[in-house]
């Protein structure tokens, strides 16, 4: 299975902007041939329209009808031009009268396959959008689940869809261990889980733009844990399938606060985190991963130093780094202060 991550940096309520900018990083990767054979290529939350909308007002000329507005159609455009699956993120205006922050999944033919709306709404969420009220999505996604993937993983399994906030605790009163997201994962036992998102980094400006090419180790390591149910031996046997995490988040600045960047396509297997590949806080790129063609080379060189940054190179395709459960969950005090610290900081 071969998956892509667009991370770029919108303006909101620059849509035609937007898309230009998304449609010359496609046709980047076009030319250097690194969508040949693509299957699945995830946008990031309101990927065309922005996401730091400060009202309703703001919000309302952006607002798309159910899975047939400006950002569904250009999905289904690059579905068929690239022969792949597409799942963009985008402001949804229901027939009901309801608002919904989704995401529309469309067919290498472009048929929409699946219109997932955000469960857990962040305070910006909050100022227009209803809350999702079929929980997280898992289901089939055309070909995705059954043909596109290797012998390693169940086939006809299903496919676990979040955005960004969905992954927090709910409303951030929930228990911070009830792990909304990824016990439903569990629940569902799907090989692939897939994020579109629009987080924050407590970074400033020039804080990531004086090291673009660098992840952001802060919100890798807070992400790591919220998927804490998949790692944890004691809830999921040493021997269980291994699950694919798609993290697909954007970059830049928006209205005075930064998003984190640090797109990433990693394996959660017996206890253990494999970063196939992994983005900049400050890069617009396409990432692209072949699972068939990642090998379980370790790297020797541990681009983590005890205390969670990110302090190498970040590695090519076909390299993996590998984390233990034992090494994420050893922060200790790091996530307790980073609920404190980062829970204003997610999107």
């Amino acid at each position: 299975m071969k998956i892509a991550c667009l991370q770029f940096s919108p303006e909101v309520g620059q849509i035609h902007t937007n898309m230009a900018k998304a449609n010359a990083l496609i046709d980047d990767a076009i030319g250097a041939h690194r969508t040949t054979d693509l299957d699945w290529l995830l946008l990031p939350e309101l990927a065309l329209t922005g996401y730091n909308f400060p009202s309703l007002e703001a919000i309302a000329p952006f607002l798309e009808p159910t899975a047939s507005g400006t950002s569904t159609k250009w999905a289904m455009d690059v579905a068929r031009r690239l022969r792949c699956h597409v799942t963009v993120g985008y402001p949804e205006a229901a027939s009901d009268g309801r608002r919904f922050n989704s995401t529309v999944t469309v067919s290498p033919s472009g048929d929409v396959l699946a219109n997932y709306r955000k469960t857990f709404l962040y305070y910006t969420d909050e100022t227009w959008a209803h809350e999702g009220d079929n929980r997280f999505f898992s289901g089939t996604l055309g070909t995705l689940g059954p043909v596109s993937m290797t012998d390693e993983f169940p086939r006809n399994s299903p496919i676990q869809q979040g955005i960004c906030m969905d992954i927090n605790p709910h409303k951030f009163l929930a228990p911070w261990d009830a792990y909304e997201f990824a016990r439903a994962c569990l629940a569902a036992q799907s090989p692939i889980v897939a994020l579109s998102m629009a987080w924050l980094t407590r970074q400033s400006a020039d804080e990531l733009a004086a090291a673009p090419q660098d992840a952001d180790a802060e919100t890798l390591a807070y992400w790591l844990e919220r998927f804490h149910p998949l790692l944890d031996l004691r809830t999921r046997p040493y021997d269980a399938p291994p699950i694919i995490v798609i993290m697909a988040n954007r970059c830049g600045t928006e209205g005075g606060v930064a998003y984190a960047g640090t797109s990433t396509v990693m394996k959660i297997e017996r206890g253990k985190t494999q970063i196939f590949d992994i983005l900049g806080k400050g890069e617009e790129k396409l990432l692209v991963v072949d699972l068939n063609e990642v090998t379980t080379e370790v790297r020797g060189d541990n681009q983590y130093a005890s205390a969670g940054k990110f302090v190498g190179e970040r590695k090519a395709i076909g390299c993996i780094l590998v984390m233990s459960v034992e090494f994420i969950l050893g922060f200790g005090e790091y996530i307790d202060a980073a609920l404190k610290i980062l829970a204003g900081f997610e999107m």
